[in-house]
């Protein structure tokens, strides 16, 4: 198993669980959706997998290796790509050069500092952003960007790392429903291609149910659903959600497959769209 995570749980100071004994495994390869209501510790569980967040109790292995109570930080994140909502991007610094800075936890301070990256970087850095469709906005300032051709920078940066598990955090939160689609295509598209994990924290139930076959639903800090997207069923959305009329969503649903059955393709099937 690539990511186990065993009895996971978060309290801040005034008592209150983020996370209450979360229990998770994940195989390489796999890429798993994470939904759930504002609350129900879905970014603080991402967080704690790295780190970011420090967890009260539990632990996670990455490949064996146990990332909780490590000190050697730098080298277990260097094995975690993180993709944030809010893209998390150098604004002043150029597309490229925040694409490279993807190689921090594999060169020397001073390389970083200079900006001095190994040739072969470089190359591998070309190559990502062609694969995200930026080849032609290598020179650009990130302030320059779209929040799709921004993400796009944040996943080519993350790819750099040449992680085993990609961590993504709400990444269509702040695009509009086509780029969505976009990125969570090319999401599980390069997933796919190089046979990464992938923990994706998503609100929009029917993007993930579209793209996703392996759903974890949150409530209150406790996983209260893992399994098929399918099985996501109005009784198993109130579970996760409350109470609310769930089938006028589910034939929502049903007509956004069937747009995909007659033209999109979901799953990372359809050929990449332009850049959003």
């Amino acid at each position: 198993m690539l990511l186990t995570i065993e009895g996971l749980t978060k309290r801040y100071g005034t008592g209150d669980a983020a996370l209450n004994g979360v229990d998770l495994a994940i195989p390489a390869g796999e890429v798993v959706g994470l939904i759930g209501p504002s609350g129900a510790g879905k970014s603080t569980l991402i967080r704690c997998i790295n780190r970011l967040v420090e967890p009260t109790a539990g632990r996670v292995f990455l490949a064996g290796d146990e990332v909780t109570g490590r000190r050697d930080l730098r080298f277990m994140r260097r094995r975690m790509g993180m993709i944030f909502q809010e893209f998390a991007l150098v604004e002043r610094l150029t597309v490229m050069e925040n694409v490279l800075s993807g190689r921090l936890g594999y060169v020397p301070y001073w390389r970083s500092l200079l900006r001095r990256y190994p040739a072969a970087d470089v190359q591998r850095a070309f190559a990502t952003l062609d694969r995200v469709g930026l080849l032609d906005h290598v020179d650009k300032r990130a302030d320059a960007l779209s929040g799709g051709q921004r993400q796009r920078v944040g996943i080519a940066r993350a790819l750099l790392q040449q992680p085993d598990i990609l961590l993504v955090d709400e990444p269509t939160a702040s695009l509009d429903p086509k780029t969505s689609r976009q990125i969570m295509r090319l999401i599980c598209e390069v997933c796919a291609e190089r046979s990464l994990a992938a923990v994706v924290n998503m609100h929009d139930v029917a993007l993930a149910q579209m793209f996703l076959s392996r759903i974890v639903g949150l409530r209150q800090g406790r996983v209260v659903y893992d399994g098929p997207s399918n099985g996501l069923t109005p009784e198993v959305l109130t579970v996760i959600y409350g109470e609310e009329d769930w089938t006028r969503s589910a034939q929502r649903d049903d007509d956004v497959a069937d747009e995909d059955v007659h033209g999109a393709r979901p799953h990372g099937r359809e050929p990449l769209a332009a850049v959003g």
